[in-house]
């Protein structure tokens, strides 16, 4: 059930969009499509993670949408993506919360890792992913259902849960965040909210 205040649905993403490889010093060395990126073990490229709150300090998490090649229906942070060649990753990640929540949020960048992910036999995710959090209030999303099948704003220990329950589909990346940010950049997220 996806709730009330949702937008038109777009197409917003294709596997033909340039994305910039890097190296693992985060280096630019050239670009290539989305679809050869995540194919076979993954291209390393640049990406990004949000981790968008309410003034409650809810976290919006998402289910990704069912025609996602990579985790579709897997419950993820409130917005992931990569920049596209030629964007910074300013731009990128305003453009991507417009096309995919409608809204936009002033973020703070918090650290960002590397990390790779196979999902069954249709490719993987390896990445040099920026983590941000910045606040985006409930009344103010117009999800986009192109992109999400659902989403809702959980508390800290509601998110503890999902994680925790072995039926619950979870995208690897929200895992991995959700716990450094928890164990090594709690105060730094308080203090970007605050």
């Amino acid at each position: 059930m996806v709730p009330e205040s949702v937008g038109p649905a777009r197409v917003v993403s294709s596997e033909t969009e340039s994305l910039i490889v890097v190296d693992a010093q985060d280096n630019e060395l050239g670009v290539l499509s989305k679809g050869e990126c995540h194919d076979g073990q993954g291209i390393l490229h640049r990406a990004f993670s949000l981790f968008l709150f309410d003034r409650q300090g809810r976290l919006l998490v998402q289910q990704r949408a069912a025609e996602k090649r990579l985790w579709p229906l897997y419950w993820a942070n409130s917005c992931c993506s990569h920049p596209r060649a030629g964007e910074t990753m300013a731009e990128a990640t305003e453009r991507r919360m417009i096309e995919e929540l409608g809204v936009r949020a002033p973020l703070h960048f918090v650290y960002k890792f590397r990390y790779q992910e196979s999902y069954e036999n249709l490719g993987a995710e390896h990445e040099l992913c920026w983590v941000y959090v910045g606040r985006a209030e409930p009344f103010q999303l117009q999800p986009n259902p192109a992109e999400l099948a659902d989403w809702r704003y959980l508390s800290a220990p509601e998110v503890d849960a999902l994680m925790a329950d072995p039926a619950a589909a979870v995208a690897p990346w929200f895992r991995m965040e959700w716990r450094t940010l928890n164990e090594r950049y709690r105060e730094v997220v308080q203090d970007a909210l605050a």
